[in-house]
């Protein structure tokens, strides 16, 4: 493995623990023709891999490329306890279904990004299911109550008088038993998993393994431009996302990400994403920049026709003002056009919002329209007719029809 190589594994990483540890492992990895393996997990809290992800899938198929197995972990057993890094309060459980369901889509989306003759794809139920009393007390009785307690998040919420339930303990030293369980030679995460991280390091060892090296990757922050990209946030760009709502979503981050975004979710050279910063700085329309970013990543899930389509109509709709080219169709009862009809109702059957509150949150934002018109009040009652089109924040739109 040459310092150039090396580098190129380093670039776009946080923290590495250690550096040295990483190159006499790879050198080792070159010596016995023995590919590394390198592993991420995941947690199926909702259906959805999104691009905060997508920047550790990222350095995951650059490992690939070197030849190393890639060993992607879902966490259904972990998933039902919850990841305790970054709360204030206890997560609450998921079902056994929600997580069986979502981690089927993980399994899917995951190959979007990584090569699958060069990885396993593993569920943490297969050993963390079978493991005994006698095992979770031997797992356990090597990390102490004070050790945990350093961790910033269980700290605060100690010191505050906030409630830490036994089984977030558990959490830490379960991930870390995953990476017993796999035999891993290196695991990756994001910088919100680093304790996480090293506690696997730190367990290995009393299982006579070799600790693993240690490798973060940054976070990045939502659409909102504040808080990282999270499926509990709500602010994320999912990798399944429809290509016209993914583009939209990519235009309507804050300016001060559009540099990072670059950075991390596109192979653009250091020079040119220098050169479009500096750019921004001298009075370059940053929405010019936003377009490079959103058909880039929109090629990278579909294509570049269908990412230029995208910007065409994206720019139909937003900057010219007029309808989209395709709207699609929502059949109603005849009778719905003979009365009048409690929008917020409406909104709700049609399916534009997920609760009649979240419909009367957004009339009174200005974010529902009726024929171009923005509806104010949220206890209209409107009269509807055939063809009329509803509008509901800036990428959904529905044409009413009438079913015979």
């Amino acid at each position: 493995m040459s310092e150039d190589d090396l580098e190129k594994l380093l670039r776009n990483t946080v923290q590495v623990i250690s550096v040295e540890d990483l190159r006499e492992r790879l050198e080792e990895s070159e010596r016995l023709k023995r590919p590394l393996r390198v592993k991420l997990g995941v947690d199926p809290t909702a259906p959805d891999l999104h691009l905060g992800h997508y920047v550790g899938l990222r350095k995951l198929r650059e490992f690939q490329k070197f030849g190393h197995i890639i060993v992607f972990v879902i966490g259904d057993f972990t998933a039902r306890i919850g990841d305790p890094s970054g709360r204030i309060e206890t997560r609450k459980s998921l079902s056994e279904e929600d997580v069986k369901a979502n981690a089927e889509t993980y399994a899917k989306q995951v190959f979007k990004v990584l090569d699958r003759e060069k990885m396993e794809l593993r569920f943490n139920s297969e050993w963390l299911g079978k493991l005994s009393s006698y095992d979770i007390i031997r797992l356990t009785s090597n990390y102490t109550v004070a050790r945990m307690l350093e961790r910033d998040d269980f700290q605060k919420r100690f010191s505050e008088g906030r409630p830490i339930s036994i089984h977030e303990f558990l959490y830490p030293l379960f991930q870390a038993y995953d990476s017993v369980a796999i035999r891993a030679d290196i695991e990756t995460g994001g910088t919100d998993q680093t304790f996480n991280l090293l506690v696997g390091r730190e367990i290995q060892p009393v299982y006579g393994q070799k600790p693993q090296i240690v490798l973060t990757w940054p976070i990045i922050e939502g659409l909102d431009g504040v808080v990282k990209m999270s499926k509990s946030y709500g602010n994320y760009v999912a990798l399944e996302d429809p290509p016209m709502e993914m583009y939209g979503k990519l235009m309507s981050i804050p300016d001060h990400l559009i540099i990072k975004y670059l950075t991390l979710l596109t192979d653009f050279s250091d020079q040119d994403i220098r050169r479009w910063g500096k750019e921004m700085e001298n009075g370059y329309n940053p929405k010019l920049v936003k377009e490079i970013l959103a058909i880039e990543i929109v090629s990278t899930f579909y294509s570049r026709d269908i990412a230029l389509e995208c910007k065409e109509e994206f720019n139909r709709i937003f900057s010219q003002r007029e309808l989209p080219k395709e709207i699609p169709d929502f059949y109603l009862d005849s009778s719905y056009f003979n009365r009048e009809v409690l929008l917020v109702d409406l909104l709700f059957v049609a399916g534009l919002v997920s609760s009649k509150s979240e419909a009367r949150r957004l009339i009174r934002q200005r974010g529902v329209k009726l024929d171009g018109s923005i509806v104010e009040d949220p206890e209209i009652k409107v009269r509807l007719a055939p063809d009329t089109i509803i509008q509901v924040g800036k990428r959904k739109f529905l044409r009413l029809k009438s079913r015979a």
